[in-house]
């Protein structure tokens, strides 16, 4: 994405230290001496060593291997002259970073795209080449106020990720003249032989097609009057889904501001595409994420017919001020995404990975929980990384809340409000707020199944909570930055409310 548009503040960040596999040993050593000396340190969410995280790139799969690409500044603890850091991962839960992938160069800083399989060497880099594309971002152009200042480029790899080179016809897909013009997502579409790209430019989606990764040809455009327009739209990302044996296709678009609580935010479009065209089967906007932390995520390609998304959990309205010390940003767990029929209407899902259940420690397994007022199952964390997953299943539709908290009296509070139909993560009292006059308040989703009673699971890391309804079909991902961890876990209700089941899994810390 683009920090010097207009829209986006330039970013001044802190420096991030320790990667998501290295946070996972030292907290099965000392998970509590962890916490102290880095006190928002996520222990299984994915953050690089060192520099400034924000969207996940080039995301593939091959021979064994989920590669992560990521917009960087390895350098500073300002938002800067972006690299592609990288990171990889055989289970999409224990990372290592590798050495960064792709550095500026005389055409620009390298901002978000892509990587593709070329199994059948189309580019002619090699069979099974890893070929990324991406935007190169020119700030001596931009400068000049020509509009050309954004251009797609390609990098190659023959050794699986291991070293890049650029190409040196680059660039492959010259700007003709649009202010935003980036984030190319590219597949390989196999009805008409040609591979797809995706590209952000302005506030519509143009496609492009190309038979060799080199040479390409627009398509179509969408999104004029469809869709949330409050600000730039990003990150696109077009794949297939089936639903009851129809295949439908699914278009992901960021957008910044104008996300549904303020800030970032993901919306999403369920239509058909003909290798040429994007229809969608409704107008109105959907999100696929309502929370304030999940932004600019994409899918790995290459993973058959397994749709796996990854977002950048945080949110441009404060993400240069969150009051961290030695680092800044995550990910949001590896999601699995499917399409799930609700009524006559087709609706996106995520869930976590099933890749997460090898972290889960002994599960306490309740059933026919009644809650009066309030039931405390702090005890349940006690010499744990106070990391878990809670699943909850309701016997009806009641008003409930799932408190986390300390002894400070800092909460956040996770629940249903069943007059508004509405689900919520309420970081208001969640410690440290005071750093963006947005960030403390109430965050809302409205309810999309139409069941009489609810799936709940919520996925609990240092600093941030992840919320999935009714298996995935509403979504809110949210951080927070209490001064204890939250070591307290309750259950409230305003009235006597029966769960079918109530079941906790720590995460392992030892």
């Amino acid at each position: 994405m683009d920090m010097n548009h207009k829209l986006i503040p330039l970013l001044l960040c802190t420096v991030i230290w320790g990667s998501a596999c290295q946070q996972v040993t030292k907290a099965k050593k000392e998970p509590h001496e962890t916490l102290k000396k880095e006190q928002y340190r996520p222990l299984f969410h994915f953050s690089p060593k060192k520099g400034w995280m924000n969207d996940p790139n080039g995301m593939v799969y091959l021979n064994g291997t989920y590669h992560l690409f990521f917009q960087h500044n390895p350098d500073s603890a300002v938002w800067g002259p972006m690299h592609w850091g990288h990171a990889t991962t055989k289970d999409l839960i224990h990372w290592e970073e590798q050495p960064i992938a792709l550095y500026p160069d005389s055409l620009g800083t390298i901002f978000s795209g892509s990587a593709v399989v070329d199994k059948d060497n189309t580019a002619g880099f090699g069979a099974n080449a890893l070929v990324a594309i991406f935007t190169h971002h020119n700030a001596e152009i931009e400068q000049k106020k020509t509009g050309k200042h954004q251009y797609q480029s390609l990098a190659y790899s023959t050794d699986e990720g291991k070293t890049w080179t650029k190409y040196a016809g680059n660039p492959v897909l010259p700007n003709p003249g649009i202010w935003d013009f980036r984030d190319p997502k590219v597949r390989w579409h196999e009805e008409t032989k040609r591979w797809i790209m995706t590209l952000a430019t302005k506030q519509t989606i143009t496609f492009y097609s190309s038979p060799n990764l080199k040479q390409w040809s627009k398509l179509s455009e969408f999104g004029e009057g469809i869709g949330a327009h409050g600000g730039v739209w990003e990150c696109p990302d077009l794949f297939p889904l089936i639903v009851d044996g129809e295949r439908k296709w699914v278009l992901l678009v960021s957008i910044n501001p104008g996300g549904p609580n303020g800030g970032s935010a993901t919306q999403y479009f369920v239509g058909n595409f003909d290798g040429k065209t994007f229809k969608p089967d409704k107008k109105e906007t959907r999100w696929i994420d309502y929370g304030a932390d999940d932004y600019a995520g994409v899918t790995w390609s290459n993973t058959g017919n397994r749709i796996i998304f990854l977002g950048w959990m945080s949110n441009w309205q404060y993400a240069n001020v969150v009051p961290t010390t030695a680092w800044r940003s995550a990910n949001t767990i590896p999601r699995e995404l499917t399409l799930k029929r609700v009524g006559d209407e087709v609706f996106l899902s995520s869930a976590p990975v099933k890749e997460l259940n090898d972290l889960k420690t002994k599960m306490e397994e309740m059933t026919n929980v009644t809650v009066a007022s309030e039931k405390d199952f702090s005890d349940l964390l006690k010499n744990t990384s106070m990391t878990y997953s809670l699943d909850l299943t309701t016997a009806n539709l009641d008003d409930f809340t799932v408190q986390l908290a300390n002894d400070l009296g800092e909460q956040v509070l996770v629940g249903y409000d069943k007059q508004q139909n509405q689900f919520y993560v309420d970081r208001s009292q969640s410690g440290k707020t005071d750093f963006e006059s947005g960030f403390a308040k109430r965050i809302v989703a409205p309810r999309v199944a139409k069941d009489t009673s609810i799936e709940l699971t919520l996925v609990v890391d240092v600093n941030s909570v992840e919320l999935f309804a009714d298996k995935g079909l509403t979504v809110l991902t949210d951080i927070f930055f209490p001064n204890r961890v939250f070591d307290k876990l309750r259950l409230k209700s305003p009235e006597k409310i029966e769960f079918k089941r109530v079941n906790l899994s720590p995460f392992k810390s030892n």
